[in-house]
């Protein structure tokens, strides 16, 4: 069965850090042990003139606002000292976490200070580092994800220095949305990036993507089972369990087919519908199972 290939970024990218992963996510792993979190007075705070975003939606703000009178600023503010200005600093990244700080009437907000040349540093150590083949694919997009939000990188400046396809930076960060346990077993090597992959397909019901993950855990399920029932998820089936009977791909039906044209016979579902496969072995075969058919 040929399957063709989805085209397209993925719609969170561009839209914050916010928007592309869950909110349990330990948004702390985006920092180092060499960073060092301070206070820096919101007045003390000047935007960024290479803030490529120039409009920023006054709704989202005052939610944002909203949770952070909650919650407090989350993920820290990246800044720079102002030369000749004493107690003052540039933003490089955190423009909107800024915006909805003063909004929410706070008078500091938590920031990595790093000077402009400390900045290049990391970022060339990063990219040296997401470049590096032993990084496990959440690792990876952890990495990503810090250069696009604390470097202040779009997604194609991050595929550019890179060298890899904006598509491929989309898919990896995707990864973050990962329910927790996911994020773990993908860590831990005990589910792969394609089975992760699968996870994500079912969007909105962490429910069925968790019985999925223990179902490629402790049945050993392969990635096309796990896509397989994905589509059965995608298709309507409610039910883990009847999603889970629709991952085979051989039935009663397809056993007693089988026997009677005496070659393997399986099925193959889709969202909607989907192919029964009927495997020869050469032309005689063929001919052979042409023959009985008719």
């Amino acid at each position: 069965m040929t399957q063709t290939p989805k085209r397209g970024l993925n719609k969170g990218l561009g839209k914050g850090f916010g928007a592309l992963i869950s909110d349990d996510f330990d948004k702390s792993l985006l920092l180092t042990a060499e960073d060092r979190v301070e206070k820096i007075p919101v007045a003390a705070l000047q935007p960024s003139p290479h803030q490529p975003r120039q409009h920023f939606d006054e709704a989202a703000l005052r939610e944002l606002a909203d949770s952070i009178k909650r919650h407090g600023v989350v993920q820290p503010l990246v800044v720079t000292p102002e030369k000749g200005r004493k107690n003052s600093y540039r933003l490089i990244a955190g423009e909107r976490r800024w915006r909805a700080a003063k909004l929410a009437g706070l008078d500091s907000v938590p920031a990595i200070v790093r000077e402009r040349k400390e900045q290049e540093q990391m970022e060339i150590a990063l990219i040296e580092n997401v470049q590096r083949v032993d990084l496990n694919p959440l690792e990876q997009a952890i990495s990503i994800e810090r250069l696009h939000e604390q470097f202040n990188l779009s997604y194609e400046a991050v595929a550019q220095r890179l060298g890899k396809a904006v598509s491929t930076i989309s898919n990896s960060v995707r990864l973050l949305r990962l329910p927790e346990a996911a994020r773990h077993a993908l860590a831990a090597g005990k589910i792969s990036e394609g089975h992760a992959r699968a996870i994500l397909a079912i969007k909105d019901d962490e429910q069925r993507q968790l019985y999925l993950l223990q179902a490629i855990i402790k049945e050993g399920w392969s990635v096309r089972q796990a896509e397989r029932f994905a589509t059965s998820v995608k298709a309507g089936i409610r039910s883990g369990k009847q999603a889970a009977a629709r991952t085979q791909t051989e039935t009663p039906e397809t056993k007693q087919l089988s026997r009677r044209l005496a070659a393997p016979v399986h099925i193959r579902r889709m969202a909607r519908g989907g192919k029964l496969e009927i495997t020869f072995t050469g032309d005689d075969d063929l001919a052979r199972i042409i023959k009985r058919l008719d």
